[in-house]
């Protein structure tokens, strides 16, 4: 998963694909704010104390991504995700509160989309392995043989053990699409624990901002053409406090015969999502939430995707289609306002 840095002085800038540019010191950085940025989660960290805090604040914020990582990863070997994997079809795995909470998360979004979100898409990442380099098309019949394993139906909790267990041998669960949600929620509550009044977690894509700006002004959020150059953005959120995560299909992909294979998987197909969405962004109160509900929306598509989005109050989506067309969930147009004009307005 990609991250990288962009300064603007106005606005924090979204690149669509879960990775996010936050720009050169912004207009809401002050003398006295504590910044740290560091690699966790698989991806480039930063935290900045715009009011409160101390550089041991910033030390605790990161120990705790640090234990996320350590607990729930896929690509580290010893983590309890990595465990519960090996004993796949044969015996179940004790884990945190951390864990067994995320995955506990994690089976009510597979409920809730019928399995658009499946925190048991593991065989099928791993297969696909997008992002890592020398990607191709896997056999169809490799990419068949993964899809059978994938079904959350067949992951079984044990809520007075903390214990999961995995029916099938060679399931495999993977948490990249919940995980860095889980852990921006819980940063925010180390900060607030701190006495911190304002801050803004940047966690490689899934952004947090709360609390009140020196110059009294709202937050403002650029979200990234995805047609264009990252810090290239297509218009802003605006808000007092919010979580906003994008998921995007155009930057984690390969091409092979001229044809773009991304990184959001459709569990009913194998392949990755086709729907004619390039990105979804949501703003939300809980970042564990906009996490999940960014993959589980552009994998749903918009008409399904608005449905799940009603059960979820003061959560909105903006859609991006290949047509350059911005589709907003009810009451999304209080916070988003469309700047570029090779975009049309869906109302």
């Amino acid at each position: 998963m990609e991250s990288s840095k962009f300064i603007s002085s106005h606005f924090l800038v979204i690149s669509l694909v879960l990775a996010c540019t936050i720009a050169s010191r912004p207009s809401f950085l002050y003398a006295k704010e504590l910044s740290k940025t560091d690699f966790a989660l698989g991806t480039l960290c930063t935290i900045r104390l715009v009011e409160g805090g101390n550089s041991a604040t910033l030390d605790q914020a990161f120990l705790r991504l640090r234990t996320i990582e350590d607990r729930m990863s896929v690509n580290k070997e010893g983590t309890e995700v990595s465990k519960i994997n090996e004993m796949a079809g044969k015996a179940s795995v004790e884990v945190s509160s951390d864990t067994f909470y995320v995955i506990s998360k994690a089976m009510d979004y597979a409920r809730l989309t019928g399995g658009a979100f499946d925190p048991s898409i593991g065989p099928l990442t791993k297969l696909w392995n997008i992002g890592a380099g020398g990607e191709k098309v896997p056999p169809k019949e490799n990419i068949l043989s993964a899809k059978a394993l994938v079904d959350w139906r067949n992951v079984v909790l044990n809520a007075s053990a903390n214990k999961v267990f995995l029916k099938e041998e060679g399931m495999s669960l993977d948490l990249g699409a919940i995980a860095k949600g889980y852990a921006a929620d819980e940063i925010e509550k180390i900060l607030r624990l701190a006495k911190v009044k304002a801050a803004v977690i940047d966690l490689g894509g899934n952004i947090f901002v709360y609390g009140t700006k020196k110059d009294k002004t709202l937050w403002r959020v650029g979200i990234q053409n995805p047609e264009s150059e990252r810090g290239d953005y297509l218009g802003i959120v605006e808000g007092p406090q919010m979580t906003i995560v994008t998921s995007g299909i155009y930057e984690r992909c390969f091409i092979e015969n001229g044809k773009r294979y991304h990184h959001i998987l459709d569990t009913k197909t194998g392949f990755p999502v086709d729907n004619g969405l390039v990105s979804v962004s949501i703003i939300g109160q809980s970042s564990i939430d906009a996490d999940v509900l960014s993959t589980s929306l552009i994998a749903l598509g918009i008409e399904k995707g608005l449905e799940l989005l009603k059960r979820f109050p003061n959560t909105y989506a903006i859609f991006i289609d290949k047509d350059k067309m911005v589709y907003l969930s009810p009451g999304a147009e209080k916070v988003f306002t469309l700047l570029d004009k090779n975009y049309t307005l869906v109302r």
